[in-house]
């Protein structure tokens, strides 16, 4: 029957009909039948909406942060506020046995007491000493102050009348009964003391409450629950308790912390922590993340697999602009760069296919022949594409590998959600998931000195807070934790988050923005987990690591800070991996001051300077990261800077691809160098060209506390946790690159210190191969391979000294070695190169050994002006100039020329078996080359001013790190 009567009314109008009702009756209906049910909930934007926003006692249900956002359901946070004024009361320390009987005894014998003008009472104190258990106590609206100090002995309710503002209560209240709950009053502190409120051992809920000028204390194993409050100059202390929560309030105008968590959670539960425990999973489960394909987290996120498809689809969100990932610039020259390297590819596998192989470079590498010289040229070319190194090179370009590579660069560099960060960190989801200490929900602290403060191993757990306009919006020390998610920190005057004195935890998928310091800062052997949190628009650097700092830090997006995006110094030591670190107006990652790390498979792009600085004893481990699109160099190793710098690539930077001075020791081995404006690898003097030093780009950075990190002891573990420390080099390495189609030379050279330079691939640069113009100590180049590059293979400036042994310098488009200087050219293949094959000009003075050298059109070895050595037991095979060795040979009476053998070829099997015994240099033991895949890893005083170089032609632009 009540079924048909459902079915015989449209929905809308039992709708209409049913939000007349009071709740009571909407009670009851909902308890007729399913249908009936049904239309009581469907009425949540109307009758429950009303009914929430209708009670006195209430605030909106999003308030402080969104209150201009609905919740999911009204009517699921209409029965929250209701229930609230019965949760205080669900508990009890009576014996388990008479729990049936005290829940009957409570509602049969509840009263209603009033106090102040027209009630029963006069003053709080006085209806105190006549309350009962669990009665509720009415402060009627004005002004209640009590003299003396109110001890709450009963469990009671104490409920302000009317509008919350009507009812001032100028009091201290002292707790000493299980649970209390307060609602809807405006708590004054009393002349005598600025405690409104502390309880040592029994539950409070405030509900709907003011706190102005004065403070709450919590002592273990008290606990406490406040929602929907506010707390003006007003704060909490809570010291060792096991569980409190705070959800919806508002704190404003601090002088101190507006919540100071204190000692370690106590083990003595107050008998409310249950419940609390299970508003708090409750709560945890309803807040649901958010849905990555609709923020711009997401939009972020897909910009690896952007920037390795097509360039139509490369951008990001940053706040509400969207902006180009890739400038047209530097998608284009992505485009060209790939199309290039696929090209060489091609010609690369065809030629290893002919009969007779034969190099065919396209305009990319350099233009080596006309049309009509290319049946000649096939002729008189040794088959030199079979030598140890080139085939890596066919690796990086060709096509099929290619896109195997891109492909496996797009997925391991992928920006993970922190949900999948949980799943595979299990301590990070240990942590997620803690309850213990202080729970912060949905809070916001605003025009204060400060949010939170933990210390003497507190802990905290905050959610869905805002933090804004503070000094600082957490400070955690002494071995205390903070699990930090969700929430929105920005512009604080000092950092946004500290971290001290060994203090750890989890802050991950937090908005951390427009600071006026660090947006992170970790020091004093502090080490938390910093997961898939957006750091950016900071006015300083937006991750410091300072001082025996630690830290794991992992799927960030760091974009946008005025300083570096990760700034590591003063033994800091923090394992930063994952990251997307984009458009920061400084380094991407600076390491300085004897700053160490862990730096592997980032994305660092787009920065105004070097992606990379490493400077004055920064000694990290870099591996495995993707550093490209710079507007200055791609990695920078300044004075004193050292490191293991392996298996990155780095391209397309308008500067150089690395830059490093003559006072570093880096170990610079496997990466991918190409495609940078200037030159691949560059190594200056101290102090080169400091005029050219333009003013204003640098800047000086000064920090709290910046004595603490140089004075502070190493961590004993360093030897184990750093690897690298173990095997310290005394001369710069630069072994096992890739360097090639970079816009100058591919490694140029102006040093006052030695340098070794081994086992590298520099082809294709629009410059020579490797130029060497200051050298006073020795530059050992050795097993590289140098080919197709648009100038000369080798050029050694006068007075420099070089040791060239075991090298494959081939088709390059000028001569293959230019010397002025001297040393030592032994066992190597110069071959195919457009002029001389070995040049010696000036007053050189180099001893020439067991070369085999042919120039197609010049000379094999050529000597001019005052040139002298030794020239000996060289292979020179003809050319088609049939020219071998100049004479007269040079105007020097103490050069050398002995023992050479000058070979023509009268069969194509003859040139063909030439390389074979030894083969094609070089020679490097244990095979090939390393492929350059890419996968996961784990205050100064003052800036370094640029001294090094200054332009295209001497040195770095803007390599200066913060």
């Amino acid at each position: 029957m009540v079924l048909m009567e459902v079915s015989g009314l449209p929905v809308e109008l039992w709708q209409l009909i049913l939000s007349y009702l009071c709740l009571p009756d909407l009670g009851r209906c909902s308890l007729v039948c399913r249908a009936w049910y049904e239309l009581v909930l469907s009425l949540d934007k109307t009758r429950w909406r009303q009914l929430c926003l209708g009670c006195l006692e209430h605030r909106h249900p999003n308030w402080p942060n969104r209150p201009g956002v609905e919740p999911q359901s009204w009517r699921e946070a209409f029965k929250q506020h209701y229930l609230a004024s019965k949760t205080w009361t669900k508990n009890t320390q009576d014996p388990e046995s008479s729990n049936c009987l005290s829940l009957f005894r409570r509602r049969k014998g509840r009263r209603r007491l009033c106090i102040g003008a027209g009630g029963e009472f006069g003053s709080l104190r006085a209806a105190l000493a006549a309350a009962s258990s669990y009665d509720c106590l009415v402060l009627l609206p004005g002004v209640h102050e009590e003299q003396g100090e109110v001890l709450l002995k009963v469990p009671v309710e104490v409920v302000g009348q009317g509008k919350l503002g009507d009812v001032a209560l100028l009091a201290s209240i002292d707790q000493h009964c299980p649970t209390a709950r307060l609602c809807n009053v405006v708590f004054m502190p009393a002349h005598f003391t600025s405690v409104l409120y502390k309880t040592t051992s029994g539950y409070v809920q405030f509900d709907n409450c003011n706190f102005e000028s004065g403070q709450l204390q919590i002592h273990a194993p008290g606990a406490c629950q406040v929602k929907f409050c506010t707390f003006n100059q007003s704060s909490i202390h809570l010291r060792n308790v096991a569980l409190c929560v705070l959800e919806n309030c508002e704190f404003i105008g601090s002088e101190n912390a507006s919540v100071t968590v204190e000692g370690c959670p106590s083990s003595d539960r107050n008998w409310a922590c249950k419940h609390l425990a299970m508003l708090a999973k409750s709560c945890a489960a309803s807040m649901q993340e958010p849905d990555p394909a609709g923020c711009p987290v997401a939009k972020q996120n897909s910009w690896g697999e952007s920037l390795l498809g097509p360039v139509g689809r490369c951008e990001i969100v940053v706040g509400e602009e969207r902006s180009s990932f890739l400038s047209a610039v530097s998608a284009q020259a992505l485009l060209g760069l790939a199309q290039e390297d696929t090209e060489l590819g091609e010609n690369l596998w065809a030629a290893k296919e002919e009969e007779y192989p034969a190099l065919d470079s396209n305009s990319s590498d350099s233009d080596l022949c006309s049309d009509d010289e290319e049946d000649a040229q096939a002729v008189y070319k040794l088959p030199y594409q079979a030598h140890s190194l080139s085939h890596t090179l066919a690796d990086v370009t060709d096509r099929r590998l290619q896109g195997n590579r891109l492909h496996a660069l797009q997925r391991d560099l992928k920006l993970k959600s922190l949900q999948q960060e949980l799943q595979q960190d299990k301590e990070a989801q240990s942590l997620a998931n803690s309850l213990q200490g202080c729970i912060i929900r949905q809070c916001l602290f605003r025009d204060g000195k400060g949010g939170i403060f933990i210390y003497s191993r507190g802990q905290a757990k905050l959610e869905g807070s805002i933090f804004r306009d503070l000094t600082y919006a957490v400070r955690c020390i002494q071995n205390s934790k903070v699990i930090m998610l969700r929430n929105d920190i920005h512009h604080c005057k000092a950092s946004g988050i500290f971290l001290r004195l060994s203090a750890g935890g989890l802050i991950a998928d937090n908005n951390i923005h427009s600071n006026c310091e660090a947006g992170v800062d970790i020091r004093k052997g502090a080490n938390p987990l910093v997961l898939c949190n957006k750091i950016h628009s900071g006015l300083r650097s937006g991750i410091v690591v300072v001082g025996n700092g630690k830290g794991i830090i992992r799927s960030n997006q760091i974009y946008g800070n005025k300083e570096a995006g990760i700034y590591i110094l003063y033994n800091g030591n923090p394992a930063v991996s994952g990251n997307h670190i984009f458009q920061g107006l400084a380094a991407g990652v600076a390491v300085n001051e004897n700053g160490r790390g862990q730096i592997t498979g980032n994305i660092i792009c787009e920065n105004q300077w070097g992606g990379v600085d490493i400077r004055h004893g920064g000694n990290p481990i870099l591996r495995n990261n993707l550093i490209f699109c710079g507007y200055s160099d791609g990695m920078v190793v300044g004075e004193r800077g050292k490191g293991l710098i392996e298996g990155n690539a780095i391209y397309g930077n308008k500067g150089c691809g690395v830059w490093m001075m003559s006072s570093s020791l880096p170990h610079l081995v496997n990466n991918q160098i190409s495609h940078n404006s200037i030159y691949g690898v560059a190594v200056f003097c101290h102090k080169d060209d400091a005029g050219n030093y333009t003013p204003g780009q640098g800047a000086s950075e000064s920090f709290q506390e910046e004595t603490e990190g140089a004075s502070g002891e190493n961590n004993p573990d360093s030897e184990e946790e750093y690897p690298a420390a173990r095997h310290p080099i005394s001369v710069a390495l630069v072994e096992l690159n890739r360097i090639n189609h970079n816009g100058a030379a591919g490694l140029y050279v102006k040093s006052s210190e030695a340098l070794n330079i081994i086992a590298n691939v520099i082809h294709a640069n629009h410059d020579g191969g490797v130029a060497v113009l200051q050298s006073s100590q020795l530059t050992h180049i050795t097993n590289n391979s140098i080919s197709c590059n648009s100038r000369g293979g080798v050029l050694v400036e006068a007075k420099c000294q070089v040791e060239l042994r075991g090298n494959g310098i081939y088709d390059n488009s000028s001569h293959g070695i230019v010397s002025k200087g001297e040393g030592v050219i032994a066992e190597n293949d110069i071959i195919g190169n457009h002029r001389c094959g070995i040049q010696l000009l000036q007053a050189a003075d180099m001893k020439v050994t067991k070369n085999r050298i042919q120039s197609f059109r010049d000379y094999g070895i050529a000597l001019f002006d005052e040139a002298k050595g030794l020239v000996q037991e060289n292979l020179i095979f003809q050319g088609r100039s049939k020219k071998s060795i100049l004479r007269p040979i040079s105007n020097a009476e103490d050069c050398d020329i002995q023992n050479n053998m000058l070979l023509t070829f009268k069969k194509r099997f003859d040139m063909e078996c030439m390389l074979i015994n030894p083969p094609a240099r070089p020679h490097i033991e244990g095979g090939a080359l390393g492929s350059c895949t890419v996968t996961d890893g784990q205050r100064v005083s003052s800036i370094t001013s640029r001294v090094d170089g200054g332009c295209h032609n001497h040195g770095s632009i803007f390599c200066t790190i913060l």
